[in-house]
């Protein structure tokens, strides 16, 4: 009986300490590392994600379905030059102007592209491609080749539509840029270096790119696909061969592609074409303000807990944000009962406003909220301000 007490005792002792070390195991680890660090690792488990679909063998079915929608364009215009002497004071003092009378007068060309969005004779291509040419000529995939007229253009994004008269053309397919992510497949089409039509292929890179420069409203999508001189106005496609961008410029150090292009967005350039077909022009809304980012200084100034909002640094006088009551110095946090985070969300939605239509404006002054609305008018014609 003096025995089987301490054995019993003994016996608890170690059940009992099994049981606490198990627990600490479990619970707190970090007690039992001896300084060693335990790292946890996730590791990959048949089925708990959907396998990547893979990618076909070819696109080739895609650019066929593409690319006899897709044109070179030739443009020439007069340029008239002088020499620099005839601009030299010294030179102009001694010989007078008759030497610099008369200018010189030389053709300069360009190449792009374009694309056919309709069978009527409709190509979407940059403005750049054909601004102040005098001469403009499309050639199709096909060897066709025909006269193209200026129906509009849009230098605020770098949109513009020719027009031809030819039958039996090949229509592009619109696709749904808003639905692009990054990493998808895109290809581009178009005539670089005038070699001919080219299809290169890459990545979406990045959406929404913006405050790059190029032009006014811009909501570029980024691609690692080659573009070079001559591929502006050509088509970005999905792996479907839908388009879903115009290809509009490169970033380079060279001239040549470094893997960096941008492409308007189809979304953007579907509502710009539209308006230049059925009216000749694209008309935009506007109020009549400079508007400017809020940053994390100027929120906890104006008295925010997080950084929302821009902020008005200027209106015009007797402009529509005049009439309607605005001030610099305003905050507006909300238009139409959308929050306003940055720059390019404002201005997307005054200038898709139609004129003569109004917006609620919700805003703060003072540290005080108030209230008012505002009726749009139309953007005035190379104006920046919105």
């Amino acid at each position: 009986m003096k025995l089987y007490r301490p054995i019993v005792f003994l016996v608890q002792s170690v059940t009992i300490g099994l049981a606490v070390a198990f627990l600490v195991l479990v619970w707190k680890p970090d007690l039992l590392d001896n300084g060693k660090k335990v790292v946890a690792f996730i590791e990959s488990t048949p089925g708990a994600r959907p396998t990547p679909a893979s990618g076909p063998v070819s696109y080739a079915d895609a650019v066929e379905f593409a690319a006899p929608a897709v044109v070179n364009i030739y443009t020439s215009k007069t340029v008239t030059t002088r020499s620099p002497l005839f601009d030299d004071p010294l030179f102009r003092h001694f010989f007078g102007d008759r030497f610099g009378a008369v200018p010189r007068s030389r053709q300069e060309t360009s190449l792009g592209s374009g694309v056919i969005v309709s069978d009527q004779g409709y190509i979407l291509t940059n403005n750049h491609v054909v601004a102040e040419a005098e001469e403009i000529e499309v050639a199709l995939r096909d060897g066709r080749t025909a006269r193209g007229k200026v129906v509009g253009t849009d230098p605020d994004t770098d949109l513009a539509v020719v027009k031809v008269e030819l039958g039996d053309l090949p229509a592009i397919v619109l696709g749904d840029s808003e639905q692009l992510r990054v990493g998808d497949v895109v290809l581009a089409i178009g005539n670089p270096f005038g070699v001919g039509q080219t299809v290169t292929l890459g990545i979406v890179s990045a959406t929404g790119r913006s405050q790059l420069g190029i032009s006014t409203f811009e909501n570029f999508i980024q691609t690692d696909a080659a573009i070079n001189p001559g591929n502006s106005g050509g088509a970005l496609i999905n792996a479907g061969g839908e388009l879903v961008g115009i290809n509009t410029a490169i970033f380079s150090r060279t001239g040549g592609s470094q893997g960096i292009g941008f492409a308007i967005p189809v979304s953007l350039a579907r509502g710009v074409m539209q308006q230049i077909i059925e009216q000749g022009r694209v008309s935009r809304g506007w109020l009549g303000v400079e508007i400017q980012e809020m940053t994390a200084a100027l929120a906890e100034s104006f008295g925010l807990s997080e950084q929302r909002g821009i902020i008005i640094a200027g209106v015009l006088k007797r402009g529509p944000a005049d009439r309607a009551g605005l001030q610099p110095g305003d905050v507006i946090l909300e238009i139409n009962g959308n929050p306003m985070r940055d720059v390019r969300t404002a201005l997307n939605v005054i200038t898709q406003t139609k004129p003569g239509q109004r917006i609620r404006v919700k805003g703060l002054r003072n540290r005080k909220t108030f209230e008012l609305e505002a009726e749009v008018a139309e953007r005035p014609v190379q104006n920046t301000e919105q």
